[in-house]
């Protein structure tokens, strides 16, 4: 078995933090094995490494190691990129196509983002994991496949299996054996070195010196949150590398590249109120289907009473519907409804009522969504992943809604 040490030389790891050192041990003891794995952690902590790693460690080393990231392909074509399809499946086959899991057998498939899959795919998923079966999209033949399978998300899974967003059962398949990155701010001896490597590394394909920090600017450095992991701290040392003519960069100079937002405050523990918010936003949601029902209702009626000529008539058809509208919350003694007398100034009576319901129209599920999300775009200057954090929806349904909204 290879040692830590020459893991991280061969693999281009820098680091020694606790939480690094048990992430990569883990990957070593269980790499010759078919085991699943489940890489956790935070976005930009280096999840992809993880899977280069045990795949290398393998039997499986001389197959493919496809990457797929759940995340970036559509929903509507997600099975078929997966599974593959036959011709003529659906408008747009006109061939029949290998998905990842048939071009994979033998090797090793690392699905990114698997917390993104729509409930459809996991249960195609579950059905590998389980026995190694597929099914093409369009077809009805069954075909095994021989890979293993490593996923990496930055969902938190309870919640989602809480929420019926991913399937419990699917998830302790998965997680076999779970892997977890720490976030740079827990890797504080880590920061500035990873900080150096980059500029080091710019330096040479840039052709241009090296930058380095003076003591006040490598404590910022290090106690800054980075909520976009390494990822955020590389493009930090590109930036200072193209755009810095001076090579020593102060601790004044350096503050103008961190970005000024809530992420640089420290963490907050996750409490009650973040469940509150979920459960008001639930309840909002509840109130505004019924509106949209009662709404239909009032509608009906109206339509209805506005045709009739008999009003009589008019009470004996709709006597249910009556109820339920007009009734709904009031006692069971309390049931019998006074009309009034429709004379010459019905009319008049109509045409308000008519108003009132195009009013109550306007709290329509499809406007409040559509409100929703402007503000939220508006808010946080069109970025669409921090707007869907907000939303509590993911950056792919996001887009798919300002595609159907045309903003």
């Amino acid at each position: 078995m290879m040692s830590l040490q020459t893991i991280k030389q061969r693999f281009g790891i820098i680091g020694d933090s606790d939480g690094l050192n048990r992430a990569l041990e883990k990957t070593i003891s269980v790499a010759p094995t078919d085991i699943s794995l489940l890489i956790t952690g935070e976005s930009g902590v280096g999840k992809e490494v993880i899977p280069k790693i045990a795949h290398q460690l393998s039997n499986r080393k001389h197959s493919k190691l496809i990457a797929v990231n759940c995340g970036a392909i559509p929903e509507g074509t997600i099975d078929s990129e997966l599974f593959g399809h036959e011709k003529g499946a659906f408008t747009g086959a006109t061939q029949t196509r290998l998905g990842y899991f048939e071009v994979a057998d033998g090797g090793t498939i690392f699905l990114d983002e698997v917390g993104e899959l729509p409930l459809t795919s996991q249960v195609r998923l579950l059905r590998i994991l389980e026995n190694g079966e597929f099914i093409k999209v369009g077809s009805s033949k069954v075909q095994k496949t021989n890979v293993r399978i490593i996923a990496a998300t930055n969902v938190n899974m309870s919640d989602a299996i809480r929420k019926n967003k991913f399937r419990e059962d699917l998830y302790y398949r998965l997680s076999t054996v779970e892997i977890n990155l720490p976030p740079l701010r827990e890797r504080l001896n880590d920061i500035h070195i990873l900080f150096r490597k980059f500029c080091s590394d710019f330096a040479h394909k840039y052709n241009m010196p090296s930058i380095k920090l003076d003591n006040d600017a490598i404590g910022l450095l290090t106690n800054y949150r980075w909520s976009g992991n390494i990822r955020q701290l590389k493009n930090i040392a590109e930036q200072l590398s193209i755009l810095e003519e001076d090579r020593n960069i102060t601790k004044d100079i350096l503050v103008n590249y961190l970005p000024k937002s809530k992420s640089n405050l420290p963490a907050l523990v996750k409490n009650s109120n973040d469940e509150e918010f979920n459960n008001e936003r639930e309840i909002l949601y509840k109130v505004l289907f019924d509106m949209k029902s009662d709404l239909n209702d009032l509608k009906k009626l109206t339509l209805d009473l506005m045709n009739s000529n008999n009003l009589n008539e008019f009470r004996e058809n709709n006597e249910e519907l009556i109820e339920r509208v007009y009734h709904g919350n009031e006692s069971k003694d309390n049931k019998k409804l006074n009309f009034v007398d429709f004379k010459d100034d019905n009319k008049k009576q109509n045409v308000n009522f008519v108003k009132e319901v195009k009013a109550i129209e306007s709290l329509s599920i499809h406007e409040k969504e559509l409100e929703l999300i402007k503000k939220s775009l508006e808010k946080h200057k069109g970025k669409r992943k921090f707007a869907a954090e907000e939303l509590g929806i993911s950056e792919r349904t996001l887009y798919r809604k300002i595609k159907q909204f045309n903003l």
